[in-house]
């Protein structure tokens, strides 16, 4: 009988579920959510309508994204003893930090045990704020500096970057954050989201399900390309070098990161709408360098499109975080800022329909046999 069954290694091709919210065309290379282009999303949109949309379904009136936006703000806090867990376990990976001051969050908000979709909403809702707050706080703190105080009269972007810097962002680096965010917002059932609906499967809270997400976006297979990228930029060092570098890659069956992607078949759709942000803000910071060597890579990468190996979205992201002087550690929190709203809404998309998930392994072990005790054994 076990012969006949067909394994799916990795649930590769697997539909688990229905969802409403984020529609991927790998061979097409389109992306969208609830229905919406990432393209006009990414150009006319912002990250507080985007995440509205993915919470609630539709894009909101002005007087919906005004109160989002207010409840959004009112959220930029943490309690007292978050920031002495950060202090705690300040010389630990940020991710680990993350992971840990969430947890923590879990247990010092009253709310956090009630698994109805309201209180999804509402504690994702905080969750979204206290996350880079939480980032931003951990990595001042590991310099020896006190944190920033949250400032509730700018968005979602550009304070965070006013949260990790100590200084106000001009109006291009603020909205390239955002449209990172907006990129990153959600991507169906990638391995973090499909692991926090694991969580919630088994009736467990909000809290719980974001803290399976971060364990899992932790793991470099998952939210690593972007560090990876820049390594690669920096191993290449000019524009000159890229060619040779990628010949050399190729030659010896290597993969040049930040090329290729489990669901895309033609170029990432996301990656488009870093690339022009990058060279200006490369321009803006002094650095053209690091633009011209990410094209040295794409050209010299340009053979290889027809066999599906075409830029995805980190392979510009690191770049960013570089120009901003932003540490490589905190690359993969970074990511986590942008995918809250799309952790939130797939947990409330399994809730509303709850199953608990729970797929089978066929055993190839060892067949029957007889026990023998210790005293038996040679």
């Amino acid at each position: 009988m076990s012969e006949n069954v067909k394994i799916n290694r990795g649930l590769k091709g697997i539909y688990f579920e229905r969802s409403a919210v984020s529609h991927i065309d790998g061979s097409a290379g389109t992306l969208s959510y609830r229905g919406y282009s990432i393209d006009a999303l990414a150009t006319q949109s912002t990250f507080e309508e985007v995440s509205y949309l993915l919470i609630y379904g539709d894009l909101p009136t002005q007087a919906e994204l005004a109160d989002f936006d207010a409840k959004l703000k009112d959220a930029r806090e943490l309690p007292a003893s978050v920031y002495d867990v950060i202090r705690a376990t300040k010389d630990g990976h940020p991710m680990d930090v993350l992971r840990t001051a969430t947890s923590a969050l879990a247990a010092l908000t009253p709310t956090s045990q009630d698994v109805s979709v309201e209180a999804f909403i509402e504690n994702g809702i905080k969750l979204t704020s206290q996350v880079p707050m939480i980032i931003a706080a951990h990595d001042r703190i590991r310099n020896g500096l006190e944190p920033v105080a949250a400032d509730k009269t700018l968005s979602h972007a550009a304070n965070w970057l006013w949260m990790l810097k100590g200084e106000k962002p001009s109006e291009d680096a603020a909205r390239l954050a955002d449209v990172d965010f907006i990129l990153h917002a959600e991507h169906g059932s990638n391995a973090s989201s499909f692991a926090a609906r694991v969580t919630i499967g088994t009736e467990a809270n909000l809290h719980g399900a974001i803290v399976t997400a971060l364990s899992t976006l932790a793991g470099p297979a998952h939210g690593g390309a972007a560090e990876d990228v820049m390594k690669m930029v920096q191993e290449i060092g000019t524009p000159e070098n890229a060619a040779a570098y990628v010949k050399a890659k190729r030659a010896n069956r290597e993969a040049v990161t930040g090329f290729g992607h489990r669901v895309y078949r033609a170029e990432d759709p996301r990656a488009r709408h870093m690339r022009e942000g990058v060279r200006k803000l490369g321009e803006e910071m002094g650095a053209p360098e690091w633009y011209a060597i990410l094209q040295g890579v794409v050209d010299a990468m340009k053979p290889y499109a027809r066999h599906g190996l075409n830029v995805n979205v980190d392979f510009y992201s690191g770049v960013v975080y570089q120009l901003h002087g932003i540490p490589m550690d905190l690359y993969v929190p970074i990511f986590a800022i942008g995918r809250m709203p799309g952790w939130i809404i797939q947990c409330i998309e399994q809730l509303e329909g709850n199953i608990l998930i729970r797929p089978l392994t066929l055993y190839n072990g060892a067949e029957p046999r007889d026990y023998v005790a210790l005293s038996g054994r040679g």
